[in-house]
């Protein structure tokens, strides 16, 4: 009995004192965690400070950003432009020692020029679309928007220029718009012209014509297009004389004169209607009507059995023989197109739009009618 009394104080010693020890131990372990919170080798998050740009602020980085973006375009362009010029003064002097070889296409040139001109036009926008923004802050911050506007009214000039600029190079070396080729006259020859094979006989009543022009030069007489019979080779003729536009027909007894200045190297698209009941002529060009007469040729009527041609005048003699150098058309002619009718004002117009080389004649359709370059004149495109 004795013995199991010490045995029972020695065990009962050994429990008091192992829960002491992890009463110890979990005091400890959670004294730690409510007084450090974080583990020691942890770094406290930093805090960021820094106040959000307000609506001001992120309005002029937006304008600082495409100032800069403009700025790179620009001077892309007048890289690209510098480059063109440079290539085209080289073309020029290989040109002055071989005026037959034909000059190389600078279609890389000109897709990056194109890419170029539609990233202007984009930058134009956002020009305006911020211009826009500025205008509706300017109520509440007047002088600091006062200013804003101020430079980006000047921005928006400076781009409108250089797209101007721009558009200007581009409407001197490229195809009207909607058109895919054109012929080129490569000088004033007698042997160079092109021969025009309608399907359907040219016996006409009325009729409308209309043709893109990009002369290099013009004498007193310089023939666009011409149908004659070997009776009356000057049946239906459309020419050039300095400054004038000439329509005749039956001869040049019978003949509308518009006094407007044709500009040397640059698209010019004409149209001109007649109508032999009481002999009315009109004279468009670039969409505005310039002349107008009645009383000419009435009661005329084209003869079929002729030849039609550009860029010469049919004498009467064989279709390759007898024509005349002073006459001869130089530069290029495309979009050439006859109708049986007269075209009222909305589809002259239409004609000479967009699509203008997708709208074709009745009687000769530009892309459908057969049409044979002679002595040097050649497609391009």
């Amino acid at each position: 009995m004795y013995l199991s009394a010490i045995l029972f104080c020695v065990l009962w010693s050994a429990v008091r004192a192992e829960n002491s020890d992890d009463y110890e131990l979990m005091y400890v372990n959670l004294d730690n965690e409510i007084d450090n919170g974080l583990h020691p080798t942890e770094d406290p998050t930093p805090c960021d400070c820094r106040s959000e740009h307000s609506e001001w602020d992120k309005l002029f980085i937006m304008l600082e950003d495409s100032q800069m973006r403009e700025g790179m375009l620009l001077q892309a362009t007048d890289d690209i432009l510098r480059g063109e010029l440079r290539r085209l003064r080289e073309e020029l002097g290989r040109l002055t020692h071989s005026p037959q070889r034909p000059c190389a296409p600078a279609a890389p040139a000109e897709a990056r020029l194109a890419r170029v001109l539609a990233e202007l036009l984009q930058e134009s926008r956002d020009a305006s679309r911020r211009l826009a923004l500025l205008e509706g802050a300017k109520a509440q911050r007047p002088e600091e928007a006062g200013r804003a506007l101020g430079a980006v009214l000047e921005e928006l000039r400076q781009t409108r220029a250089d797209l101007r600029a721009v558009q200007g190079w581009a409407a001197r070396r490229w195809l009207p718009a909607g058109c895919e080729t054109a012929i080129l006259f490569p000088m004033r020859s007698k042997k160079i012209f092109g021969s025009v094979h309608p399907a359907t006989p040219m016996t006409l009543e009325s009729f409308s014509a209309c043709i893109w022009v990009k002369a290099t030069d013009v004498l007193n007489k310089t023939i666009l297009f011409s149908y004659g019979t070997k009776r009356n080779p000057y049946e239906i003729q459309l020419y050039l004389s300095y400054q004038t536009i000439v329509l005749a027909v039956g001869g040049e007894e019978n003949k509308l004169v518009a006094d407007t200045v044709i500009s040397l190297g640059r698209w010019t698209h004409l149209c001109s209607t007649w109508d032999s009941k009481k002999g009315r002529m009109f004279l468009w060009v670039n969409g505005e009507l310039v002349a107008t007469a009645v009383g000419i040729a009435t009661d005329h009527i084209v003869p079929e059995g002729g030849i039609l041609q550009i860029g010469q005048e049919k004498n009467g003699c064989c279709v390759s023989g007898g024509f005349d150098e002073t006459l001869a058309f130089s530069g290029r002619l495309t979009g050439f197109n006859i109708w049986d009718h007269v075209l009222s004002n909305e589809e002259i117009i239409e004609v000479g739009g967009a699509e203008s080389c997708h709208i074709r004649g009745n009687v000769v359709g530009w892309g459908v009618t057969e049409i044979q370059p002679h002595g040097g004149a050649q497609y391009i495109s």
